[in-house]
């Protein structure tokens, strides 16, 4: 299953440009690394002064993560890098969240119906498994209780299996799609 990764990093006064560009070398250079799916740069609106530059991975597995992480060419970008910034926040993204953050995401109407294939039977679940024991306290507890496990469950057990699932149909590599092609 892909691995994305969100890194945030504030780059110093003055270094936009230079950072900039070694982050543009330095992306193009990542693809030689086998494991490397893609990669992007997010930076604000020209004349911002926001500082701050995003940069995306995606990662085959979690070993080819590891290993680009653990790499030559990894370390010695991230010496050079640490001059021109402050410290990097990194953050794995996962279900749907990564579809917002990373190019060729698919259309709304996939990620809302993929989501409703979540929501609804986890929503059923939840109805017969807690409404028994809830059902006797105030609404808006009742509701909080519901939605927390509802989040909890759709984001670490349930989207993670639908999007692997509805993959090829998210992204367009269905096999009725290449067919049409043909």
């Amino acid at each position: 299953m892909a691995i994305h990764v969100a890194i945030t990093r504030k780059v110093l006064p003055g270094k936009e440009e230079e950072f900039k560009d070694a982050l543009r070398h330095f992306l193009g250079d990542s693809f030689l690394h086998g494991g490397v799916h893609g990669a992007a740069m997010i930076t604000a609106l020209p004349g911002s002064d926001n500082r701050e530059i995003g940069i995306l991975r995606t990662f085959a597995d979690q070993r080819e993560r590891d290993a680009f992480y653990n790499s030559e060419l990894f370390r010695e970008w991230e010496a050079y890098a640490s001059t021109l910034t402050e410290e990097p926040v990194y953050r794995e993204l996962t279900g749907l969240e990564a579809w917002f953050r990373s190019p060729g995401a698919p259309p709304r109407w996939k990620m809302a119906a993929a989501t409703l294939c979540g929501v609804y039977p986890t929503s059923l679940l939840l109805s017969y498994t807690l409404g028994p024991y809830i059902q006797g306290l105030h609404p808006t507890f009742r509701t909080l209780i519901v939605a927390g496990c509802m989040v909890a469950m759709l984001t670490w057990v349930v989207m993670p299996q639908i999007t692997k699932m509805l993959k090829p149909w998210l992204s367009g590599n269905s096999k009725d799609s290449k067919a049409g092609q043909a």
